[in-house]
């Protein structure tokens, strides 16, 4: 800790790594106490100490890597070693680059920060007594190279690297559960609309599975031609819905104006005539497709 007379608390919550000896010796405890588990839970992540805001040049903040901190890929792997089944629990206040688990672990249960009530909640959805539904706000990078990663960029802003994959780890809108959803039957009336008027967006939803949970049903739109450079999707609207194990539910949207707006040159909010694609799904990057016509 810093000296109380540079500034008291203030320079109080320095980070520092640990001893990677010590790491090592808990390391090797961890893996012994899950070869006597059912099943291992690893919580791993960061907290607000190791995400701040770097005020001054002894007091940083930021990281340059997305990885896991110090040696918390060396203990996934050790409990992975072991042979037990594992889950991951992230705490965490933005995205991680959590390829190695991504591709060993079979489940992982983001938490972001959960508060004071995070033991009862993550309990309830391990064991079982809760059906998780949510979505993720942001996108997973697979590497810190990837920033800025968003899922509205422009048609041409991400032409990626050479050898890796352009595509995020998890997408923006991802999210599993313990059942399992299917999209059919997209339709939209009429298919033709003039820059005043409204369409309408109708999509069936199936819960496959054996188990009711909630699904949340995005709307997502892109103006195929325009005055100004468009993303290539943006996220208009969406819906949660729940349902029992084989039940089919109907979802409706409606495209009003303010949904098929941008600013054009002047900074006008105009809506311009022509086609956009109406894509309807599960998350940014798994939908179905139809065309909306918009005339003068």
């Amino acid at each position: 800790m810093q000296d109380t007379k540079e500034g008291g608390d203030w320079f109080a919550d320095t980070a520092h790594l640990n001893d990677p000896a010590e790491d090592q010796k808990l390391i090797t405890e961890a893996a012994g106490i899950a070869k006597t588990a059912d099943v291992a839970l690893l919580v791993l992540g960061g907290n607000e100490d190791t995400n701040k805001e770097g005020w001054a040049d002894n007091h940083l903040g930021d990281r340059d890597s997305l990885e896991l901190i110090g040696r918390q890929n060396d203990l996934v792997k050790a409990i992975l070693d072991t042979g037990k089944p594992v889950i991951v629990l992230l705490i965490n206040s933005g995205p991680l680059s959590i390829n190695y688990i991504a591709e060993h672990v079979p489940a992982i249960l983001e938490g972001f920060y959960l508060g004071q009530e995070t033991g009862v909640g993550v309990a309830d959805v391990l064991f079982g007594d809760y059906n998780p539904g949510g979505k993720l706000t942001i996108s997973f990078p697979r590497s810190v190279g990837q920033l800025p990663l968003y899922y509205n960029a422009k048609p041409t802003a991400r032409r990626g690297y050479l050898f890796a994959n352009k595509e995020p780890l998890f997408p923006f809108g991802f999210g599993l559960s313990y059942t399992t959803f299917a999209y059919s039957n997209l339709k939209i009336s009429p298919a033709k609309i003039g820059v005043a008027g409204q369409a309408r967006v109708s999509v069936t939803v199936s819960n496959t599975g054996n188990r009711a949970g909630d699904e949340i049903v995005q709307l997502y739109l892109r103006d195929l031609v325009s005055s100004v450079t468009r993303p290539i999707k943006e996220l208009k609207d969406f819906k949660r819905i729940s349902l029992a194990p084989g039940e089919s539910k109907t979802v409706e949207f409606v495209i009003t104006p303010d949904k098929l707006s941008f600013l054009d040159l002047n900074m006008k909010s105009v809506v311009e005539p022509g086609w956009f694609d109406v894509m309807v799904g599960t998350s940014s990057v798994t939908y179905e497709t139809v065309k909306l016509e918009v005339s003068k």
